[in-house]
């Protein structure tokens, strides 16, 4: 691996995480079309830790919120906090019982260019219609239990490569009437816990590498990502204050269509 493909898939990884475009999907073909070996696995989660640092900043309010939230839950009081801890733990559910059924009985056959390639521009038209006819008259303070398991629906629909997590979260919070930045807000909420969790095998596999080249690798996608994230996020919740997510739809149909057309099926 080179440097230049560690500060590519680092930038790319950070802009294209929280946004509704398939992040992952974008780490996959970035070797294919630039002709780099596959970056491997613990490269993948490396540069998601660096948007971990990302969101972790952006939302530092909501995050001091639920712990303060589960301190005070272990002394027999409930508040917001605890209730939107509660709220992002549900909304994680679907995608634990989904994954665990894709690694049983898929495997990978998912990640055939022309699935990546029609999950881009499916779940881009579902994400406009939802954008269009859902209302903007509720916040995260309105979300309910059963609402969080709907929009935790949506993270499981995204192990689909090409989906996006984010695309399909907020899709799924703007068919219940969430405002778009509060649909953002909940999706970047949702994304912590799993990336919390890969990011400590993460630490575990690097440090067992003994590396140190592969180290200084890791570290640098790894701030590189966090400063593309922390850009983008600002960006895109700026852009929400008085737009819609169309721009997003249109990029993600026409990559889709570039990849179909690239494995052939069109």
């Amino acid at each position: 691996m080179t440097l230049l493909q560690v500060i590519v898939l680092a930038i790319i990884q950070g802009i294209t995480e929280f946004l509704p475009v398939s992040s992952s999907g974008h780490l996959a073909l970035v070797p294919v079309l630039a002709g780099w070996p596959d970056q491997g696995l613990v490269m993948d989660v490396a540069v998601h830790v660096g948007t971990l640092g990302a969101v972790i900043v952006y939302l530092r309010r909501d995050i001091l919120k639920i712990c303060l939230g589960l301190l005070r839950l272990t002394r027999g009081e409930t508040d917001d906090g605890a209730r939107l801890a509660g709220l992002v733990l549900i909304s994680g559910l679907p995608v634990f019982a989904a994954g665990f059924l894709l690694s049983k009985f898929v495997g990978g056959a998912l990640r055939e260019p022309a699935i990546i390639g029609w999950a881009f521009i499916i779940f881009g038209i579902v994400l406009f219609i939802s954008d269009r006819i859902g209302e903007e008259k509720r916040t995260v303070s309105d979300l309910k239990v059963a609402d969080a398991f709907i929009i935790g629906f949506g993270q499981a629909c995204a192990l689909i490569p090409g989906a996006s997590r984010a695309g399909t979260t907020i899709t799924m919070a703007r068919f219940l009437g969430i405002d778009r930045r509060e649909a953002a807000r909940f999706s970047m909420l949702m994304s912590i816990p799993a990336i919390v969790g890969a990011g400590t095998l993460l630490g575990i596999d690097v440090i067992k590498s003994g590396d140190s080249v592969f180290q200084t690798w890791v570290i640098t996608a790894t701030a590189l990502a966090f400063f593309a994230a922390l850009i983008a996020i600002y960006a895109m919740m700026g852009w929400l204050r008085r737009q819609n997510y169309t721009p997003f739809v249109i990029y993600r149909i026409l990559l889709g269509v570039v990849i179909l057309l690239f494995a052939g099926q069109m």
